[in-house]
């Protein structure tokens, strides 16, 4: 015979019952998860600048280091042909070396005379000017072209392109020519080319929009170094190039007034018809 369960056990287990059913329906929340806070990001270094020397670093937007003018004083005497565009004015007179008529007259005003040409249109071209420069290589006895921003002349021998190939042909050291184009100066010798900056450029590049004479001069003097024998340069400017533009690069053919770097200046020119018969090198015996 059973005796009856005691109130207090009863009520004891009831609670402990209750208890775990709480437990067991209750979800723990999960531990916070620690995430390590990232740290600052460091300002990235600036690129090194390297030091540019302003006489041979080239770069279009950076201007040129300014160069004096050099060349020699205005001829006194001879004739003073002033060119614009295709226009040329002697004194009173007007010619279109263009016209085959006018190219004749103005050979007979110009036979055996020194000739100075004063550029009055910055735009004109040189292929504009290729039939007076004919006449003059066939008649004149010696041919100057003034600077547009000095008071200075260059005194240079006429050449057109075939008398350029015969020139080139010759057997002297040397030839060092000066090709003028729109990006720059291509220096160029018997036995290649003088490179710059780029080497598939220019050797001196136009910087800032402009020409740089300075480095030009600079360039030149090297040559006339290795080249010691080497009496003359020729300036081969592209048919689109501005007289003005031919005038400033002849200077940079001077390391200071009135002492180029070499004796003769050859400006060749392109031909547009064929030159008058009995032509020659302008300035030449």
């Amino acid at each position: 015979m059973h005796s009856p369960a005691r109130p207090h056990h009863v009520t004891s287990l009831l609670l402990i019952l209750y208890g775990l059913l709480l437990g067991g329906c209750r979800e723990t929340p999960p531990a916070p998860v620690s995430v390590p806070a990232k740290p600052p990001v460091a300002a990235l270094p600036a690129a090194p600048v390297t030091p540019r020397d302003a006489g041979t670093w080239a770069d279009a937007v950076i201007a040129p280091v300014s160069a004096p003018a050099f060349g020699e004083p205005l001829p006194e005497d001879g004739l003073r042909l002033e060119m614009s565009g295709e226009e040329v004015r002697l004194g009173a007179e007007s010619f279109m070396p263009a016209r085959e008529p006018e190219a004749a007259r103005l050979g007979e005003r110009v036979r055996g005379q020194d000739v100075l040409l004063v550029i009055r249109d910055a735009d004109t071209f040189l292929v504009q000017v290729s039939e007076l420069l004919a006449v003059l290589q066939a008649k004149a006895a010696s041919v100057w072209l003034q600077h547009p921003d000095a008071p200075l002349a260059y005194r240079v021998v006429l050449r057109d392109e075939e008398g350029f190939r015969t020139w080139l042909a010759e057997v002297a050291p040397g030839k060092l020519r000066i090709i003028q184009r729109a990006d720059g100066f291509e220096l160029t010798t018997s036995v290649g080319k003088l490179p710059g900056p780029d080497r598939n450029g220019p050797t001196v590049p136009v910087r800032g929009g402009s020409q740089d004479i300075a480095t030009l001069r600079r360039e030149l003097t090297r040559l006339k170094g290795r080249f010691t024998t080497s009496e003359d340069v020729c300036l081969v400017p592209s048919f689109g190039t501005e007289l003005v533009q031919v005038a400033r690069a002849l200077g940079g053919t001077y390391v200071a007034p009135e002492e180029p770097l070499f004796d003769t200046l050859c400006l060749v020119y392109p031909l547009s018809r064929p030159a008058p018969s009995g032509a020659r090198d302008a300035g030449s015996p």
